[in-house]
């Protein structure tokens, strides 16, 4: 049985780990990974066809405790205690519920103090207490709803028939009805760097430049207390794994990558040119970035940008990448032979809804960006699967090719990630060692 002590509209949790309002998604089922063996029977619930409206939900039925994520943010928002016999609950330090200790109503004003009259909703024949940011729900005979008092909803109960607390919950605010998921707390920071959105840099000529990141992590004030500290960082294809670390920091992990699964699809003479040395990924999980370094150029050639989607194979490994850019549609014309040709939105016979450009974020729709624009018409068909396990529940997902972009899109439409790609030919490291150290005696002389 889990042993909590509850801190109204901030966390219930204990001395080895708590769940905190606001943390990430990916941080709850870390804890709940570090505690294998004490928390038993983990399901994760979600909607596959609507994955924006409804919540996500960690259900730990064997402890009785229900962690609802707001669907957008993936953050933590209300923390239910939905059976109360599972779990051992303390506030200040002394128990309100334990098997010695019921949590009846005389028990919770006495732990909690006075609070506003009770609701009674007779639809569900449950009695309310409200406190901030803290609910208990009572089971209540329809037979005590004559005993309203003044209409607030208060009911008197004969002595001894009190009921006991048959649900419980967590949140930030007043009504949990209207209640709103609160910013990442500093407390689960850790001293990492997290992402408010991400610009992607496009040319007028419609190729991707690179990125511009507003970021945040914990800094310090002159007080020296722990404060959000925001600043904008770009990066750039071409930019070297030196210039990128510069910008964003050490990456969360680093992979080599050993196979192309994409590389069938590209000539035969670009596949004998490959060289034998593997490409580097720095992955950024708290970003929802990965970027990719060319093996023999050692410079930035690529850039995933993941959205974290429930469903996908990749979900909870990568927080959601907010992204943001324009694309100008492409006009399909009809050539001298009668096949389809793209051109771009600038010609005089252009119609101003068509080549109105189209703006896509992590929650448009392939079908909606689809409709305003000419992408590769067949997909190619993109199965995950792990080295140790081929199996993969989620299904496989569909890469559609755009410009210098990737698109690759769920069964349900939504976007699971945007790869950026550069077109323009690399440097050699060698070049760029160079081109670094003229730049410092540049500086120097200055």
């Amino acid at each position: 049985m889990l042993d909590l002590e509850i801190v109204p509209e901030i966390s219930l949790g204990c001395d080895a780990w708590e769940f905190v309002l606001g943390m990430h998604f990916s941080q709850a089922i870390a804890i709940i990974q570090s505690q294998v063996g004490i928390i038993k029977g983990v399901q994760v619930l979600y909607s596959d066809a609507n994955p924006l409206g409804v919540d996500i939900i960690i259900n730990l039925p064997q402890d009785g405790l229900r962690l609802i994520f707001d669907p957008v943010n993936q953050r933590l928002k209300i923390i239910e205690v939905c059976n109360m016999k599972l779990v051992k609950i303390k506030y200040s330090g002394v128990y309100f519920n334990s098997p010695e200790v019921l949590p009846s109503i005389e028990q919770i004003e006495h732990s909690f103090g006075a609070t506003h009259p009770g609701v009674y909703d007779a639809a569900k024949q449950l009695f309310a207490l409200h406190f901030r940011g803290l609910s208990f729900y009572f089971p209540v005979d329809s037979k005590l709803h004559a005993g309203y008092a003044h209409g607030l909803g208060s009911l008197v109960f004969l002595s001894g028939a009190s009921p006991v607390v048959s649900k419980m919950s967590l949140y930030a605010g007043s009504n949990v009805a209207e209640n709103k998921t609160p910013p990442l707390p500093l407390s689960c920071y850790h001293r990492q760097l997290y992402l408010e959105s991400a610009t992607v840099l496009r040319s007028v000529l419609g190729c991707t430049k690179g990125l511009r990141l507003k970021l945040f992590t914990e800094g310090s004030g002159r007080s020296l207390e722990p404060r959000r500290q925001c600043f904008t960082k770009e990066i750039h294809f071409g930019d070297s794994c030196q210039d990128v670390t510069t910008q964003l920091g050490a990456p969360n992990r680093i992979f080599f990558k050993s196979e192309d699964k994409m590389k069938i699809h590209s000539s035969s003479v670009n596949r004998q040119a490959q060289s034998k040395r593997s490409d580097i990924f720095f992955n950024y999980f708290t970003l929802g970035i990965d970027v990719l370094f060319d093996a023999r150029t050692q410079t930035c050639k690529k850039f995933i940008l993941h959205t974290n989607y429930p469903g996908h194979f990749n979900f909870n490994m990568y927080h959601r990448c907010e992204f943001q850019f324009q694309l100008q549609p492409e006009r399909s014309q009809l050539n001298d032979n009668g096949s389809h040709r793209a051109s771009y939105g600038s010609g005089v016979a252009a119609d101003s809804a068509s080549s109105a450009p189209v703006n896509i974020n992590a929650y448009s729709k392939w079908n909606e960006i689809s409709a305003a624009m000419a992408p590769s018409e067949r997909p190619v068909v993109l199965h995950r699967a792990s080295s140790t396990n081929t199996a993969n529940p989620f299904g496989s997902t569909f890469c559609y090719g755009y410009q210098d972009i990737i698109f690759e899109v769920m069964s349900n439409n939504h976007i699971a990630s945007v790869t950026l790609y550069s077109t323009a030919p690399t440097k050699p490291a060698e070049d760029l060692w160079q081109q670094h150290k003229m730049q410092d005696i540049r500086l120097t002389v200055a």
